[in-house]
């Protein structure tokens, strides 16, 4: 049963973020979804991923609805559908994560930035939403300078 991690961007952009968690989950073994309701954010992601500093890019594509969406380690969607197997989440943009989904996964991450009132009006009603029906969740700051964990709720 995994669990949800908020990461509450105080210094940090979402890009930034991403370049990341990405890394560490393919470290893992496992395979991500990134997700996001707009379209055109998509598209910037694609760009991103293929300037990671480190390694130059990663391995990833944009859904595209056929077979080959099942082979890609890293798959930006605007759905709500993993067919890559994914085991970890990362729901930025306002996108919903179902308890389902986070039963299933090893992690399902939702980033949000500071200074953004829908962003946290959203990840506030989504942690009240998952937590509310038994799913573990964990409230990440980096406000000190460090990533933090500010806040932990349990499943019971």
């Amino acid at each position: 049963m995994g669990h949800a991690m908020f990461y509450h961007l105080t210094r940090s952009s979402s890009d930034a973020m991403v370049q990341t968690l990405v890394p560490k989950a393919l470290a893992q073994g496992w395979h991500v979804v990134i997700r996001s309701p707009l379209a055109e954010r998509l598209g910037q992601l694609d760009d991103l991923l293929w300037q990671q500093p480190e390694d130059g890019f990663l391995p990833h594509a944009i859904a595209c609805g056929e077979a080959s969406d099942a082979k890609q380690p890293v798959l930006l969607t605007t759905g709500q559908s993993m067919p890559n197997g994914a085991r970890y989440l990362i729901a930025m943009d306002g996108a919903e994560i179902s308890p389902a989904e986070v039963e299933a996964l090893e992690r399902a991450c939702l980033l949000f930035e500071d200074g953004d009132a829908t962003a946290m009006t959203h990840a506030r009603a989504l942690w009240k939403s998952l937590t509310d029906q038994g799913v573990t969740a964990q409230y990440w700051s980096e406000e000190s300078g460090a990533w933090r964990m500010k806040l932990e709720k349990r499943a019971e």
